[in-house]
C-alpha cells in the first residue's frame, strides 16, 4: 500500500470513528421523546368531560384544548426541524423536552379553562421543537440495517402511542391520583421528562447539517398562515356555529398556500434553502409516502375521537372502560409491528397493501358490532375488530415512515422529518375536525348508533384509498 493510500485510509477511519452514532440507550431516549407528543394529542379525548365539568368550560373551549395543541404543533414542526439543522439537533431536543415538561406542569396546574388552552398551545410549540430532532437524529446517526430497525421502531412507537394515549387517559382520570383527577394526564409527563433529560444528556449525540441555512422568514410565516387558515376553521367551526370568519378563512386557504409555494419555489431556484424545498418533492418515495399518510392519519384520529365520544356519551361507559376497549388494538399493533421489518425484507411494500386490507376488515367488524350490539358496545364486542384493525395499522404506519425518509439526504434530515411529521399532524387534526364533525352533526337526527356506523363506513372508504395508493409505492425500501 502506498503512503498516499495509507494516509487516506487513516483519514477515512478517523472520520468514521468520529461520526455521531446513536446507541441503544440513545435510541430508547429519542423514542421515549417521540411517544410523548402523540400520547398528549390523544390522552385528553377521554378526559374532556371531566375537564369541562371541573373548569366550567363550554364545548367550544374544550375543542380549543385539543385544537390549540394540534395547531401549534403542526404549524411549527417544519421550523423546529430547520432550527435543529441550524443550531444542533441535540440542543433543540434537550430544550424542547425541557419546555414540554414545563408546559405539561402548567397544564396540570391550570386554574381556568382559558389558562389550560394557553398552556396547551405552549405545549404544542414545545413538541414541535422536540419531535423533528428524533427522526433527524436517527437519519444522521444511524445507517444501513440499524437505521431500518430504528425507523421501524419509530413507526411502531408512533402508532402505539396514539392508541396508548387514549387508554392511559382513561386510567389516569379514573384513578384520581392524590385527588388530581384529569390533571394527572398532564402531570404524569413531568417525571418522564426528567428521566428523558437525564438519559439524553448522556446518550443522544449532537448532529447538525454540514451546510446550515438561515431560517426562511417569509416561508415560515406563509406556511403558518396556510395551516391556520385550513385547520382553525375546521377544528372550531362546528362548536362556534360556523361564523363568517370560518368561511373566509377556508376561502383564503388556497390563495395563501399558492403564495407559499411560489415563495418557496423562487428561493429554491435562486440557490437558497427554503423552509420546505420544492425540490424535496422530486423524491418519488417521499411524495408517494406523504400522500398515503394523509388518509391513514385522518381515519386514525377521527376513529379515536369518535369512539371515545360514542362509548362515553352513547354507551354510558366511564373513562376506564372507554380506554380499555382499545387495548386489543394496542396489543395487536405492538406484536405485529415487531414482525414488520422481517416481513418488509421478504415481501417489500406489498406488506402495506396487505395491511390496508386487514385494517379494512377490522373497521368493518367494528361497524358491524356497533350496528348489532348498540348500546351494549364494549370490550368484548369491539375485541375482534379492534385487534384486526390494529394488526393492519401496524403493517402500514412504520413502513410508510421508512419509505418517506428513505431517499432524503442526511443534510436535509431535519427538513424531511419536519415535512413528514407536519403532514401527519395536520392530517390528525383534520381527522378530528372532519370525521368528528360528521359524527356529531349526525347524532341529533340519526341517533348515536347510526352516526357511529356511518362515520366508520366513511373511514372504511379512507382505508380503501390508502390501499389503492400503496400500489404505487416502490417495491423495495433502500
Amino acid at each position: 500500500m502506498s503512503v498516499t493510500e495509507t494516509i487516506t485510509s487513516r483519514k477515512a477511519a478517523r472520520a468514521t470513528a468520529g461520526s455521531p452514532s446513536l446507541g441503544t440507550l440513545g435510541l430508547f431516549t429519542v423514542l421515549l421523546a417521540a411517544a410523548l407528543p402523540l400520547i398528549d394529542f390523544f390522552i385528553v379525548n377521554v378526559a374532556l368531560p371531566t375537564i369541562g365539568h371541573d373548569l366550567a368550560a363550554s364545548e367550544a373551549v374544550l375543542e380549543l384544548v385539543v385544537a390549540g395543541y394540534g395547531l401549534a404543533y403542526a404549524v411549527l414542526l417544519v421550523l423546529g426541524g430547520r432550527l435543529g439543522d441550524l443550531f444542533g439537533r441535540r440542543r433543540l431536543f434537550l430544550g424542547g423536552m425541557a419546555a414540554f415538561g414545563l408546559t405539561s406542569l402548567a397544564c396540570g396546574l391550570a386554574p381556568s379553562a382559558w389558562t389550560l388552552v394557553a398552556a396547551r398551545i405552549a405545549q404544542g410549540a414545545a413538541s414541535a421543537a422536540m419531535l423533528p430532532q428524533v427522526l433527524a437524529t436517527i437519519q444522521a446517526a444511524t445507517s444501513g440495517p440499524r437505521r431500518a430497525k430504528a425507523m421501524g421502531l419509530y413507526g411502531a412507537t408512533a402508532g402505539l402511542s396514539m392508541v396508548a394515549g387514549q387508554i392511559l387517559g382513561g386510567v389516569l382520570v379514573a384513578a384520581d391520583i392524590a385527588g388530581t383527577g384529569w390533571r394527572s394526564v398532564f402531570l404524569v409527563n413531568v417525571p418522564v421528562v426528567l428521566v428523558g433529560l437525564f438519559l439524553a444528556a448522556r446518550a443522544v449525540p449532537e448532529t447538525r447539517s454540514q451546510h446550515p441555512e438561515p431560517v426562511d422568514g417569509p416561508g415560515t410565516v406563509l406556511l403558518a398562515v396556510s395551516l391556520l387558515a385550513l385547520l382553525a376553521p375546521l377544528t372550531e367551526g362546528r362548536a362556534a356555529g360556523w361564523p363568517l370568519w370560518t368561511w373566509l378563512s377556508l376561502a383564503a386557504f388556497p390563495f395563501v398556500a399558492a403564495a407559499f409555494y411560489a415563495v418557496e419555489r423562487r428561493a429554491d431556484r435562486r440557490g437558497r434553502t427554503p423552509l420546505v424545498p420544492p425540490s424535496l418533492f422530486a423524491l418519488t418515495s417521499l411524495r408517494r409516502g406523504l400522500v398515503m399518510i394523509v388518509p391513514f392519519s385522518i381515519g386514525f384520529s377521527g376513529f379515536m375521537f369518535v369512539i371515545a365520544v360514542a362509548l362515553q356519551q352513547g354507551a354510558g361507559h366511564g373513562p376506564v372502560e372507554a380506554g380499555l376497549a382499545l387495548v386489543p388494538m394496542a396489543v395487536a399493533f405492538f406484536f405485529v409491528s415487531l414482525a414488520g421489518a422481517r416481513l418488509v425484507a421478504r415481501y417489500g411494500t406489498r406488506v402495506v397493501t396487505a395491511g390496508a386490507a386487514i385494517q379494512g376488515v377490522g373497521v368493518a367488524l367494528i361497524a358491524l358490532a356497533a350496528w348489532r350490539s348498540w348500546p351494549d358496545l364494549g370490550f368484548l364486542e369491539l375485541l375482534p375488530g379492534a385487534a384486526i384493525a390494529g394488526a393492519g395499522q401496524a403493517l402500514q404506519l412504520p413502513v410508510v415512515f421508512r419509505i418517506v425518509l428513505s431517499e432524503v439526504p442526511t443534510a436535509r434530515a431535519g427538513v424531511g422529518s419536519g415535512v413528514m411529521i407536519t403532514t401527519q399532524q395536520s392530517a390528525l387534526a383534520l381527522g378530528v375536525a372532519t370525521l368528528g364533525t360528521l359524527f356529531l352533526s349526525l347524532v341529533p337526527g340519526s341517533g348515536m348508533r347510526d352516526a357511529l356506523v356511518t362515520t366508520l363506513l366513511v373511514q372504511l372508504a379512507g382505508v380503501a384509498l390508502t390501499g389503492l395508493l400503496s400500489l404505487r409505492l416502490p417495491r423495495t425500501i433502500t
